[in-house]
């Protein structure tokens, strides 16, 4: 299966997750969190021509001359994202696109916004096919792994499916 930045992102929330929709397990339809996320994009896209770009198995929030850029409502977790915009500087540099990345955190009840700066480098790119390789071994494992309570979960679109 091709490696996609939500697949990625969920390897580091939760690997039970990520077989989930490895699998073609979708329950993000029935997320309320996941209908925040696609208002808060919708909001920030305003008509600009420069947000949310498809490129092969990935979707860009929005691409600048200096910057890919990718927005969460949360910096409860930065390693995912940070993963997942590394995948997509990937798949530019392949098709001879050179960016930078920048995670815009956008969270509520806050006045200034965090945004972290994410460059490639061959380190990061090693460490992409490394965790390619994991992603695939679990996706492809006959049973999902054990779901593992965690304080997110109950936020999560597939706690029902895991613990009721």
């Amino acid at each position: 299966m091709k490696l996609t930045g939500t697949l990625i992102n969920y390897y580091f929330h939760c690997k039970r997750q990520c077989w989930l929709l490895g699998n073609r397990i979708n329950l993000e339809d029935n997320s309320e969190d996941v209908r925040i996320g696609r208002v808060l994009h919708e909001i920030r896209a305003d008509g600009d021509k420069n947000r949310e770009l498809a490129i092969g198995n990935i979707k860009i929030d929005k691409l600048t001359k200096e910057y890919l850029v990718e927005i969460k409502k949360s910096d409860a977790d930065v390693e995912a994202p940070k993963w997942q915009v590394l995948l997509y500087l990937k798949t530019l540099k392949e098709k001879g696109i050179d960016r930078k990345g920048k995670i815009e955190f956008i969270e509520k009840n806050k006045t200034d916004k965090k945004i972290i700066i994410v460059e490639l480098n061959e380190e990061a790119e090693n460490e992409l096919s490394n965790i390619e390789i994991k992603i695939n071994n679990i996706i492809n494992n006959s049973i999902a792994p054990i779901p593992d309570l965690k304080k997110g979960c109950r936020k999560c679109a597939y706690y029902e499916y895991c613990f009721i």
